[in-house]
């Protein structure tokens, strides 16, 4: 398979097409007037939204659209009723990963190289405002005064976050990552650039010998994809158990069991969060047990269930780099009332390895794969590979990495000479 190169470090996927801009085009036909009636006339009977319900009242309407009008204004509408209004377009690149509203002309898309000015506004603030409420409610939850700022997950893999003024100071925000049911293999996040020959035999090995691991990464760097890739090398015999606050995680794999959060009502009642999670999974005999992300008081049960005889777990975690994590695990166990030294402790016997990936001007690379020691400083991870300008090179920690992945005495490379990224 070979790639197309407009999403670095991930495999690529066809950009929005000229027909898709004009169906928008299109679509700018369609009236507030003709989207009110066709909302009363599907709302008026009960059951789902579907496109032919809502061709029939726009037929019914008597609006003389003709053929490009009426497909237009049936799209426009479903998107409205039912997905994500004028952003729906922007959803059929199936490279988009986050999408961003910061004002009605202000619509902004990221497909793996930055962000980028998407050909998309809104007619005011109040269709954003409104567009946020509706997301928020289908995600049942609720955006007002009350709670000015809320995330949920949506049907369809969508996560939405939405801040209402006058938290923000400049209208509605709406931020919404998409998670794909595509799930990547080595071999074609390889062929992305994400990494070499090498950093592809070491990850797999990395699995095989069941070493614990974080992905460490900034927001949108590549963790949750790469650790769903991770996974999906594990045995088919082994059972899998994920643990996040909103499921994004989809491995390829015959026996995966997940366990998401839940928020509380509107009493405040009801809520289960990830620490709770943890010690329930404890009782479901994972073979793996993974956390989504580690970001507060879990950390604890994580290190915990690592620590007794559940190898071969992990998770993600937000770090500037991999010798950042260990101040950031020290943080969250502050968290959950852990000392330093407790931290140091559970996290040197529970975990192996830090794999750190970051987007640069070369797209989404592996920079990092680093082994947690424990020694006089405390708490450290030592880069065993790091990349030095585009390729990966052995670090001082090269020999201890190779110890445990079996490969003592193969030599750097396995016989690639030199990693390109």
């Amino acid at each position: 398979m070979t790639p197309r190169r407009n999403q670095p470090g991930f495999p690529s996927a066809p950009i929005i097409s000229d027909g898709g801009l004009s169906r928008r085009r299109q679509s700018r036909l369609v009236d507030a007037r003709l989207l009110e009636s066709v909302r009363e006339s599907v709302m008026a009977d009960s059951g789902p939204v579907t496109p032919l319900r809502v061709a029939s009242a726009v037929q019914a309407s008597g609006r003389l659209l003709g053929t490009a009008g009426s497909l237009a204004a049936v799209e426009s509408i479903s998107a409205e009723l039912n997905g994500l209004g004028p952003l729906q377009a922007l959803v059929r690149d199936q490279a988009v990963t986050d999408i961003f509203v910061n004002a009605p002309d202000s619509v902004w898309l990221d497909r793996g190289k930055g962000l980028e000015r998407a050909p998309v506004t809104f007619s005011n603030e109040a269709q954003v405002r409104a567009l946020a409420a509706r997301l928020v409610a289908a995600g049942g939850r609720r955006l007002d005064d009350g709670s000015p700022c809320v995330d949920v997950r949506l049907d369809g893999g969508y996560r939405v976050h939405a801040v209402l003024p006058p938290i923000s100071t400049r209208g509605t925000l709406l931020s919404v990552r998409i998670r794909r049911d595509q799930v990547f293999s080595l071999d074609e996040l390889r062929q992305g650039g994400m990494f070499g020959p090498l950093g592809q035999q070491v990850l797999e090995r990395m699995v095989t010998h069941r070493l614990s691991f974080l992905i460490s990464g900034a927001t949108g760097s590549g963790k949750t994809t790469l650790l769903s890739t991770l996974l999906g090398l594990c045995h088919p015999s082994e059972r899998l158990v994920l643990i996040e606050d909103a499921s994004e995680l989809n491995p390829v794999h015959p026996h995966v069991i997940c366990l998401e959060s839940r928020h509380g009502n509107l009493e405040g009642g009801g809520a289960i969060d990830l620490g709770e999670l943890v010690r329930q999974a404890l009782r479901m005999r994972p073979d793996r047990l993974v956390v989504g992300e580690c970001r507060g008081a879990e950390v604890r049960e994580l290190l915990t269930a690592m620590n007794t005889g559940h190898t071969g777990g992990g998770g993600t975690i937000h770090a500037n780099a991999a010798a950042a994590v260990p101040a950031r695990l020290t943080a969250l166990g502050a968290l959950a009332g852990l000392s330093q030294n407790a931290v140091r402790l559970q996290a040197a016997s529970a975990l192996d390895v830090v794999v750190h990936v970051e987007r640069s001007v070369h797209g989404r690379q592996l920079a990092c794969i680093g082994l947690i020691e424990d020694g006089a400083d405390g708490l450290t991870v030592s880069a065993a590979l790091e990349i030095r300008g585009s390729e990966l090179g052995p670090g001082p920690a090269w020999s201890g990495l190779a110890k445990r992945l079996g490969l003592e005495g193969r030599g750097f490379g396995f016989g690639y000479g030199r990693e390109p990224a």
